[in-house]
């Protein structure tokens, strides 16, 4: 039954794939026109003149609500150079080791313990720390695998490029942003098949069987963790994509103001 049902997820996924690439193809006149991204920067640098002058719902901070890291994000219309080799594994490190990187394993143990998802780890603390150190090294491979290692590999680009309101409306965005999960850049600035994200996440799902119990080393669990971590990339592209929006709607503006010239 399980296998059943992780077989229905997997198609489930591939039809929606199939949908986000159609989404693509009617948008690849504006995709065509997108800017190049900003190489990372540390919360807290100046940032750029070309980046001031956006309006500020188009506008990326550096990191969302003060709090999660929005480093890989780039703003509208802002043209900066490819990344590099170490550009790439400087990402891929400050989403696995960035203090706020905890939140999102800390929770999805939570649920797993609630669901007693893996009975080998039981309950009370104890199972609840064997929950969360799988799930936070499923993450830190996850990030990883599709940051660095697959992006290296197949020279694609893993910054997300904001469409923005002045691009689309909001269902158009929404297509946009999901469609990133199976589309992206490569680093000259075309657009291809996301290797990196598909390939990636399914390579970690796959290598976490060396550190699940031998009764979650089949095809369902590994779906479904393979499931997972394409599910969050997509609702933190999406998150991305309306930050600027919500931001400007909550705080009036950008969070990260210029600094005067010492």
């Amino acid at each position: 039954m399980k296998e059943s049902s992780s077989l229905v997820r997997c198609f489930a996924i591939i039809i929606g794939f199939l949908y986000s690439l159609n989404v693509v193809r009617a948008q690849q006149a504006i995709s065509a026109s997108l800017p190049d991204a900003p190489a990372p920067q540390p919360y807290g640098t100046r940032a750029t003149g070309a980046e001031l002058s956006l309006p500020p719902a188009n506008q990326q901070t550096k990191r969302i609500l003060g709090i999660f890291p929005n480093f890989r994000a780039v703003s509208t219309d802002t043209h900066l150079p490819p990344q590099t080799v170490k550009e790439k594994f400087v990402t891929a490190s400050q989403d696995s080791f960035d203090y706020s990187a905890f939140v999102l394993p800390a929770l999805l143990a939570g649920e797993q313990q609630a669901t007693n998802s893996t009975p080998e780890f039981y309950q009370e603390e104890a199972g609840y720390g064997r929950y969360f150190w799988h799930t936070y090294v499923d993450q830190t491979s996850e990030n990883y695998w599709v940051e660095f290692i697959g992006p290296v590999l197949t020279r694609e680009d893993t910054r997300y490029y904001t469409l923005g309101p002045d691009k689309g409306g909001a269902l158009e965005r929404m297509g946009y942003a999901l469609s990133r999960a199976v589309v992206t850049r490569n680093d000259a600035g075309a657009n291809t098949f996301n290797i990196s994200e598909v390939v990636g996440a399914g390579a970690a799902a796959g290598l976490s069987n060396l550190y699940y119990p031998v009764s979650d080393r089949n095809f369902s669990n590994t779906a479904d963790r393979w499931g997972i971590n394409v599910g969050v990339d997509a609702i933190t592209f999406i998150v991305r994509e309306f930050w600027p929006d919500i931001n400007h709607a909550l705080f009036h503006g950008p969070t990260a103001q210029p600094t005067a010239n010492p």
